[in-house]
């Protein structure tokens, strides 16, 4: 990773206190939390949010993302839809983990809902410490990416 770690959060109204959780968290691990939004709990819709963090990613703007509405995921769905995103919705360590070392993921998705504060920050340790593990995961990872063309 550079040096420069950057990671784009964004949610809907409904997990707005976990997301910035979690961007204090990420902040205190040395990244660059690049918090979109929204700042009210007034109604908003996920896919919005999910694709405005998406394209931050390709864009090469951030190295990461991490997404959030009430279950996951439907901000996850719209993520996915940008050519490039790797995004799954996690509830435990092991899933996060596995997630960017067999699947170069590079966006992680959370339940508001489903998962409260402290195992979201775990998860999202997990996700970050992970590194992609290459090797026979490559060739899968390029058939998803051929998915798209």
């Amino acid at each position: 990773m550079t040096v420069n770690k950057r990671i784009v959060l964004s949610s809907d109204h409904g997990a707005i206190e976990l997301r910035q959780a979690i961007a204090a968290h990420v902040t205190s691990r040395g990244w660059v939390a690049v918090d979109i939004g929204p700042t009210t709990t007034e109604s908003t819709n996920y896919p919005t949010h999910g694709e405005a963090a998406a394209r931050l990613v390709t864009s090469g703007d951030c190295q990461l993302g991490i997404v959030l509405c009430g279950t996951g995921q439907g901000i996850m769905m719209a993520a996915n839809k940008v050519k490039g995103i790797r995004c799954g919705v996690c509830a435990d360590t092991f899933s996060a983990r596995m997630l960017r070392e067999h699947n170069d993921a590079n966006m992680l998705s959370l339940g508001a809902r489903v998962v409260g504060q402290g195992l979201a920050l775990d998860i999202v340790d997990a996700f970050l410490a992970a590194e992609f593990e290459g090797g026979r995961h490559a060739l899968r990872v390029d058939m998803i990416s051929a998915l798209e063309a």
